[in-house]
């Protein structure tokens, strides 16, 4: 089970690349690997993958957007 930030970021990731119609094997390719299968296991309720400080800088890159994007304002 996520906690409660690792949630949230994983939900602002799964947005942005949403909204830039990115698939999930686009992203995952683009990260190094061979499948969609790193960002659908972050992305699914039923794992508890997260993604690691590296892996939001490197999807900041990819996406075109600031690291940033990705926390909140606040604590949660």
């Amino acid at each position: 089970m996520q906690t409660p930030i690792q949630q949230y970021i994983i939900d602002r990731v799964r947005e942005k690349r949403q909204q830039l119609g990115m698939s999930q094997e686009k992203l995952s390719i683009a990260l190094g690997f061979e499948s969609q299968g790193y960002i659908s296991k972050i992305e699914s309720t039923n794992y508890d993958d997260h993604y690691n400080i590296d892996h939001l800088n490197e999807i900041a890159k990819i996406l075109k957007c600031s690291s940033r994007e990705f926390w909140p304002e606040k604590p949660v």
